[in-house]
C-alpha cells in the first residue's frame, strides 16, 4: 500500500482561463460581508456590520479580479483575500476613514492589533499581512493610494508544526472502514485510495475529470493552486479501485439531464465538493478509530512514507506540486525512523 512514484510525464501547458473559477465578484463580496476569520483560519458568522462605501469597494473588486483573471487564484484564495480586505475596510469605515488614500502604516499596525485582541492565531494573522502587502502594491500601482503604506511591514515568525502522519497500519484501516453493502463504497474506497496514493488535496480530487484519468498509464492530470497543472503516477491498488467505482457505480449515478465529467459524484449525479471530500473521510476515519484525520492526512502520509521509502526530496515536490522546496522539507522532520536504523546500525555508540 506504499504510494510509489515512478512514471515520469511532460504536463501539458497550463489551462485556459475559461477552466477557472466560476467565482464572481459579484457574489463573493456580499457573502462575507458579515464573516470573519476564527482563531483556526475558518470562517465564522458574526453580527452584521455597518455597510461599506463604495470608494472602498471598488478597489477591493478591482483588486480581486486581478488576481482571479491576470493571477488565476482559486475561490479559496479569492474567498480569504476578499474577508481579510473585508475585515480591513470595515475596520476602517468604523474609524471614519473615507478612502484607502487614508490607508497609514501606524493604521495597518492598529488594525492587526485588532486581530490579535480578537484571539486569532499567529498563522491567521500572518495571512492578513500577506494580504495587505500585495493589497497595498496593488493600490500604488493603479493609483488608489500614492505611497505603498505596507512597504515597512514585515511577516510575522510562526512556528512550523509538524504535519500529523498515519502509519502504513492505520492507512489500512482507514481504507478497510467503508461499508461494503454502502451505495456509495466504490466510491469512497476509489476516493480515499487516490487521495493517499497520489498525495492530492481535497480540491484537486473533487475537481478531477474523466478527462484527467489515464488508466493505460496509471496516471492523473490535477490542476493545483494557481491553475498549475501535474501529472501525478498512481499505484496499481489505487487506479484498480478507481477503475471498479468507473466502471461500476460512476455510470449509474450520472443524471441525463446533467451530465458531467468530473470523477467523483454524489448520489444524486452532482460533482462533490471539497467539503464533501473532507466530510468522507472524516466519517470513515472515526469508524476506523482514528482522530483528527482529514484529506490533508492522507497528503501527509503520502510525503512521509515516500520519502521514509527513500524517494528523492525533489521527486516528492514535484508529486506535492509545491513551487518551494522549503515547503516540502518539512516532511523530512516527521519520520526519524531511518535516521536512528543508520545510528544504531554504522555510529561506534549506539
Amino acid at each position: 500500500m506504499k504510494a510509489k512514484a515512478r512514471t515520469t510525464l511532460t504536463p501539458r501547458p497550463a489551462a485556459p482561463a475559461a477552466r477557472r473559477s466560476a467565482t464572481t465578484l459579484r457574489s463573493l463580496l456580499p457573502s462575507i460581508a458579515n464573516q470573519s476569520v476564527g482563531t483556526g483560519g475558518g470562517v465564522v458568522a458574526e453580527a452584521p456590520r455597518p455597510k461599506p462605501v463604495s470608494r472602498f469597494e471598488g478597489p477591493v473588486r478591482e483588486f480581486l479580479t486581478y488576481i482571479r483573471v491576470e493571477c488565476g487564484f482559486s475561490s479559496a484564495t479569492l474567498a480569504a483575500y476578499g474577508g481579510d480586505l473585508r475585515d480591513l475596510w470595515v475596520w476602517m469605515v468604523e474609524r471614519k476613514h473615507r478612502a484607502w488614500s487614508e490607508l497609514t502604516p501606524d493604521a495597518i499596525a492598529e488594525h492587526l492589533k485588532t486581530l490579535e485582541k480578537r484571539g486569532l492565531a499567529t498563522s491567521t494573522i500572518a495571512r492578513h499581512v500577506a494580504t495587505i502587502r500585495v493589497f497595498c502594491r496593488f493600490l500604488k500601482t493603479r493609483e488608489h493610494h500614492d505611497e505603498d503604506p505596507a512597504d515597512q511591514l514585515t511577516q510575522p515568525q510562526t512556528w512550523k508544526r509538524l504535519p500529523t502522519v498515519l502509519g502504513e497500519e492505520q492507512i489500512e484501516l482507514l481504507l478497510q472502514a467503508p461499508d461494503p453493502d454502502a451505495l456509495l463504497y466504490l466510491r469512497d474506497v476509489g476516493l480515499m485510495e487516490l487521495l493517499y496514493a497520489g498525495g492530492l488535496r481535497a480540491s484537486e480530487l473533487a475537481e478531477l475529470d474523466m478527462s484527467g484519468v489515464h488508466f493505460d498509464l496509471s496516471v492523473v492530470r490535477v490542476l493545483g493552486k494557481g491553475q498549475k497543472e501535474r501529472v501525478v503516477p498512481i499505484g496499481l491498488p489505487a487506479m484498480r479501485a478507481l477503475r471498479r467505482y468507473c466502471e461500476e457505480l460512476r455510470e449509474d449515478l450520472v443524471r441525463e439531464h446533467t451530465p458531467t465529467d468530473r470523477v467523483f459524484l454524489s448520489r444524486t449525479g452532482q460533482p462533490i465538493t471539497r467539503v464533501v471530500v473532507w466530510q468522507i473521510v472524516k466519517r470513515h476515519a472515526e469508524k476506523a478509530g482514528l482522530d483528527n484525520v482529514h484529506p490533508h492526512t492522507l497528503r501527509h502520509s503520502f510525503a512521509t512514507h515516500l520519502l521514509a521509502g527513500g524517494a528523492d526530496l525533489r521527486v516528492v515536490q514535484e508529486l506535492l506540486g509545491h513551487s518551494n522546496l522549503e515547503t516540502t522539507q518539512i516532511y523530512t522532520h516527521v519520520d526519524r525512523s531511518r535516521l536512528k536504523e543508520v545510528l544504531t546500525k554504522f555510529h561506534p555508540r549506539p
